[in-house]
């Protein structure tokens, strides 16, 4: 089983009842420390004569790793837990977001406006030009996150109610990246002529269509007849969100290992939504050389009944993931944890780029191929070059919404990942620094500012 670090996503508030003695204390972070566990902040919650009581945040690896932690506390003599919290579970309580009025009703005269009579007007207004109601309602700056359940993270069909933490998550993205207001719509069908005439009927409120955990190949079709059908951008960010930000991280990679996107061979392992997308948009950016692989290795146009999706890659040889990374140039990995081993890399050719973007377990744990990788990026925030979508999504709406796109274009998704390539500079760009972090506050208005260009270039920008 692959060891993964500690992190905060497995992390626990304990709170412990220890003699008030010298070294006491140590005891504790020593038990932590010798079974694996990553101290963080201590607080005194309380203290008498003689006994102290702390609490202690700790992160671990999963739920075992957390509960033998506690088991290592529990059994020191003299302490007493009082009180073991989940920190991930305790965030989420009560759900992370609400609404709140933009307007405060004060007076009389406020509710006359806000509401009726005065709101009449409004409706009338829009009513005459319904174009307005991009200016005179939430829509312009409203996005409808979209789920069916079927295919939550890397977890599988887990169904509408278990998808709506995600979609809550999504929205918290939206809002504090792009200041994008966003609603989670998970769906209690996986029917895909129920989903499309779903979307298109809330469609009035939404200036623009998230579709998120969606399984392929359903998600395909769905996306491609929303698109047809409404006049609003439509984005499978688990498709288009992805291929930008790896297309950003590649062009920076192959800026540091001096290889053109043209000549370079790519191994990808993964041939769901998220790899054909990627797939799609390299070949965009002038990738040419492609070998793809799912789970049963390479796909070959002598194997019979593949998707259309994968019929667009197949290629000549047949094999496995092994020998489709012999001699390339560039590993993509969106698929499942441990698939590729330090053997495979090392058959690789010089200056490899590895892309491990499987979440939370990476295709391979870089510190397995430090030595034999000049580029690693997977998708996780504990190791360098994090391909994060949130690079992306927040910033292609936000331009696509400002412009009143009325579909979103290969153009913009190309200029959105140079955008956020541009902004590593040729002084910052090394092995573990070839994308933006998702917390510089230049990202967002790079990509918005791209796709309103490309949407004006394209002629789908509305205003």
């Amino acid at each position: 089983m692959t060891k993964l670090t500690p992190n905060p996503s497995f992390s626990l508030t304990i709170r412990i009842e220890i003699p008030n003695q010298p070294g006491k204390l140590a005891d504790v972070t020593q038990a932590i420390a010798l079974h694996g566990g990553n101290l963080g902040q201590i607080s005194l919650v309380e203290q008498t004569r003689k006994l102290s009581l702390r609490e202690f945040v700790v992160d671990a690896s999963s739920e075992e790793h957390a509960e033998t932690i506690t088991q290592a506390i529990e059994e020191l003599p003299d302490v007493h837990i009082v009180k073991v919290s989940d920190r991930t579970f305790d965030l989420h309580r009560g759900g992370k977001i609400h609404t709140v009025a933009r307007i405060g009703l004060k007076a009389q005269s406020d509710l006359a406006m806000a509401y009726t009579p005065g709101v009449g007007r409004i409706s009338k207004a829009i009513a005459e030009e319904p174009e307005q109601v991009f200016s005179l309602t939430v829509k312009g700056n409203m996005v409808a996150i979209v789920s069916d359940g079927s295919a939550v993270l890397g977890l599988g069909n887990l169904g509408p109610e278990a998808a709506l933490p995600v979609m809550e998550g999504k929205a918290m993205l939206f809002k504090e990246f792009a200041d994008l207001d966003a609603f989670p719509i998970c769906l209690a069908t996986q029917d895909t002529e129920k989903i499309i005439e779903t979307v298109k009927n809330i469609a009035p409120v939404f200036g623009g269509v998230n579709l998120e955990d969606i399984s392929a190949p359903r998600c395909f079709e769905i996306e491609k007849r929303l698109r047809e059908e409404m006049d609003i951008p439509v984005f499978h960010d688990d498709q288009h969100g992805t291929a930008i930000v790896t297309l950003a991280a590649l062009y920076n990679a192959l800026k540091l290992v001096q290889k053109p996107i043209e000549e370079v061979k790519l191994a990808f392992n993964g041939a769901g939504a998220a790899g054909v997308a990627v797939a799609r948009l390299l070949r965009l950016a002038g990738a040419q050389n492609f070998v793809m692989c799912d789970s049963k290795g390479i796909i070959s146009t002598q194997r019979e009944k593949l998707t259309p999706q994968k019929q667009e890659f197949a290629v000549d040889e047949t094999g496995t993931l092994a020998d489709a990374v012999k001699d390339a140039d560039v590993f993509v990995g969106v698929s499942v944890p441990g698939v590729l081993t330090p053997e495979m890399v090392r058959t690789m050719a010089k200056d490899a780029i590895v892309f491990a973007m499987s979440n939370p377990i990476p295709e391979i744990q870089p510190e397995l191929i430090q030595n034999d990788a000049a580029v690693i990026a997977t998708g996780r925030s504990d190791y360098p070059n994090q391909i994060n979508n949130v690079l992306a999504f927040p910033g292609v709406f936000r331009g696509a919404l400002d412009c009143r796109a009325k579909a979103l274009t290969s153009k913009m998704y190309l200029e959105a990942a140079g955008a956020i390539a541009s902004l590593v500079s040729a002084e910052e760009l090394n092995r573990e620094h070839i994308i933006p972090s998702v917390f510089d506050e230049r990202v967002a208005p790079a990509v918005s500012a791209a796709v309103q260009k490309a949407a004006r270039e394209d002629g789908v920008a509305r205003h």
